[in-house]
């Protein structure tokens, strides 16, 4: 039996450990481009999108475009034309698509070693952030209680 193949956006079948936020599993190009659409609200022109990204990021116009239209390839972002111009919108939300990118990447993960993905993350967590140690508890217990 094959794999499902996940519906949504197309990811990267690789992480890059060192980037920040999403430029872990998208470009940082993209990972910009990306939370300026979602930062605009509304469907937008490329020209806005660019004016979002170049107050902190130097980055010519058409190479946003290029940009965007790569995220359209990926379904991540949406086009359609308005008063002549090509406006682009999220598919997700910010928190819809990190969901959807988390979980994909723990299914990655639980690919390369699932012997010891649990103890790693409980491991990772607790150095991190212990308070969440309860919130993962809880969850694991409703997951448990869901699959009866």
């Amino acid at each position: 039996m094959t794999a499902r193949k996940p519906r949504g956006p197309k990811l990267l079948d690789a992480i890059r450990l060192s980037a920040d936020g999403l430029g872990k599993i998208l470009g940082d190009l993209e990972a910009r481009v990306l939370e300026a659409v979602w930062s605009l609200g509304a469907p937008v022109p490329a020209r806005a999108v660019h004016e979002v990204i170049v107050r902190d990021h130097e980055v010519a116009l058409l190479t946003v475009v290029t940009v965007l239209n790569k995220l359209v390839a990926k379904h991540i972002l949406s086009r359609r034309k308005q008063r002549d111009l090509l406006h682009y919108s999220a598919n997700l939300t910010p928190e819809a698509f990190r969901e959807y990118a988390s979980r994909r990447l723990i299914e990655g993960v639980i690919d390369f070693a699932p012997a010891r993905l649990a103890a790693s993350f409980v491991d990772v967590l607790a150095e991190r952030d212990p308070t969440q140690l309860d919130e993962l508890a809880r969850l694991v217990q409703e997951a448990k209680t869901r699959r009866g």
